[in-house]
Parts: C-alpha cells; structure tokens; sequence
C-alpha cells in the first residue's frame, strides 16, 4: 500500500512507495502530518505533477470496501484500500431496546400522554438509521479522502444478488415459487429434519416443548432463512438465549459464573487524554521500561492502560503519555498489502 503525500500548503500529491516515505523522513524532507490513514506532508515542495485517482467504492451491509485506483498509460493500478466496518446491527439493537423502554410505559403508572396522529407518517426520502450509518461513513471517508489525494472521478458498484440460483444453478420460471420449504410449513419441516427431537440436547433435558430457534441469535446479527433455523426445547432455548453456540457450550461446560452485562461508560478526559487516543508511551525506568505506541485507555488515577500489537501494557502513568492523533470514532487495523497490477510485476521484473 502507498503513502498519501501533501505538499507545504496541504495540497494533494501523487501517493509515495512506503520505501519511498521512509527516505523522505529520514532525509527531514517531510513529516508526518497523520498517523491514521498514514500521510506525510513535504516541507519544501509545492505543488508537482499528479495522475488521476479514481475513488472506488464497494458498499456493503457489514462491511464497505474503498480503493484508490491510479490511471497510467500502462493501466490502472490499485494505489490505496480501506476497509470500514459498519455499525447497523449496533445501532438497531440500540434502536430496539429504546423501543421496548418505550412501549413498556403502557404498562407502568406513569402520566398519560396525549394521542399523537400528525407526526406518525416518515418523511420523504426516510431511511433506516443503520442505513443512514453506512451512507455517512461512506461520505466522511470520500471527503476525508479527497483530501489528502487528488481524486478525480468515483465509481460506486451497485450488483443484486440472485441467492436462490447461488444454491441451484437450474433454477428458473416456477422454480423460484417452489423453493426447498414448498408444500411444508418451516416449524413441520423442521420437526421432521430433526425427528421431533431437540437438537442442542437429544432429548437429555426431558422438555417435550419444542420451539423453533435460531443458532446464530437474530439479536447477534443471524438471518431468517431455514439454515439458521433448528428444533429446541424450551429448557435449552431459554438457557441458550442470545449467545453464539460456541459460547453457550463453554457455558455449559463451566457453569462456574454468569455472564454480566453493562453498560458501556461515558467517555472521559483525564489529564488532556481519553480512551481511543494513539498515543506513544516512552517509560524510562522500572518493569515497564520501553517504548509503546497503541490505543490508550484512560483511568482517572492517572494510571493508563496502553493496547498495542503485542499487548496491553497496564499501569502506564500519563506522565509519560504523548498524543499522536485523537481519536475521530473510528478504530484503525493495518492489514496485508496490494499486490501490484500484472504489468506493474512485469516492469518491476525487468528492472531487477
């Protein structure tokens, strides 16, 4: 992956080999002007000649993928990825658990409320909220983007996928009316797939109740469609409740504590920091001596908690803390590298 390049006055250049970036800083011809996504800014360089960039975008549910495309006169090459990952299903468990405070008032002592009629009808144009996440997202990074690199076109990829011709490639006319679950009711099908047994314990539990449950729990993210579905007894689904499989199998194995949920903790700022900052620790003595660089979390002794690749370090004193970029809302990975276009291998075969 390439490194985004600035000249003095914060206007984009061609993005820079990482090898590149390094003589540069080495040299003290640049600095780094952003850690997250990595940017130098040049110190005696203003303006230069620069290639198209083209913005491509790939939406998805959980998960956007973006790409900056150079175009040469040998071809387009793959300059710059970003992945993000969405928060919809966050954001609509939140949405479901204010609905449910809500309608629960009906039930409580509580002063009655006038009916309301007029602002019941969604205004035009209205999106889900978890959609409204991604569409953001999506437009804070491409502003972001533009920025720090001197795109000129974006390409957005729109594709529908046909899942039921994914699972049978012959599908076709009345086939798609007349899917797996044709002639049966989904519960009766289910019965019969597992032979009115329990699927989680075999019949163990003793329970002659059975439910149709879900394995990966709608609540953590799982679909509808009949193979997240299985027969349970009432016994094991309510024990089971809204965990994964694995992790209510380790519970079932230990039995030795509960699970506690929490709330999470209103962000704080102790001493200038707040958890999610980059920071870079440089401990001079004692057990903890060392440098390290990673997400720090803030406690209001003053004693941080530094996450970095190997590790958590604990009981880092912010006295020794320096601020490399505040936190924005986002969390930042480093993953593999692009690999070179076929022609960009060729070139770089002939040169060696």
């Amino acid at each position: 992956m390439r490194v985004l390049v600035l000249d003095n006055q914060k206007q984009p250049l061609m993005p820079c080999s990482s090898a590149r970036a390094r003589q540069l800083l080495r040299d003290g011809k640049a600095a780094v002007f952003r850690r997250y996504p990595f940017t130098i800014i040049l110190k005696d360089r203003a303006g230069g000649d620069t290639q198209p960039l083209s913005l491509n975008v790939d939406p998805g549910s959980k998960t956007t993928g973006v790409a900056l495309v150079a175009e040469y006169q040998r071809g387009q090459c793959a300059a710059w990825a970003l992945h993000i990952g969405h928060r919809g299903q966050q954001i609509k468990s939140v949405l479901d658990g204010r609905r449910g405070i809500r309608r629960s008032r009906r039930n409580r002592k509580t002063r009655c409320r006038a009916p309301r009629f007029l602002n019941r009808t969604r205004p035009r144009g209205w999106l889900a909220p978890s959609v409204v996440s991604r569409v953001h997202n999506v437009e804070t990074w491409a502003k972001r983007l533009t920025q720090f690199a001197p795109i000129v076109s974006a390409n957005v990829e729109t594709v529908r996928f046909d899942t039921q011709i994914m699972e049978n490639p012959n599908m076709a006319g009345m086939d798609y009316q007349q899917g797996s679950l044709f002639g049966w009711e989904l519960r009766e099908y289910l019965l019969y797939r597992h032979k009115h047994t329990c699927a989680y314990c075999d019949g163990l539990a003793g329970d002659a109740v059975l439910e149709k449950e879900h394995i990966v729990p709608r609540a953590l993210g799982g679909s509808n469609r009949r193979a997240n579905h299985v027969i349970s007894c009432r016994t094991c689904n309510e024990d089971k409740g809204s965990l994964y499989p694995n992790a209510w199998a380790q519970l079932c194995s230990q039995r030795s504590g509960k699970l506690n949920a929490t709330r999470a903790k209103k962000t704080s700022v102790v001493n200038g920091f707040k958890t999610g900052d980059m920071v870079a620790a440089s401990v001079p003595t004692g057990k903890k001596q060392g440098v390290y660089v990673g997400r720090v979390a803030v406690r209001s002794s003053g004693s941080f908690n530094v996450q970095t690749k190997s590790g958590v370090v604990q009981g880092v004193s912010h006295k020794h803390c320096r601020i490399l970029q505040r936190s924005d809302g986002y969390n930042f990975t480093y993953g593999a590298a692009i690999p070179l276009c076929p022609k960009a291998q060729s070139l770089l075969a002939e040169t060696r």
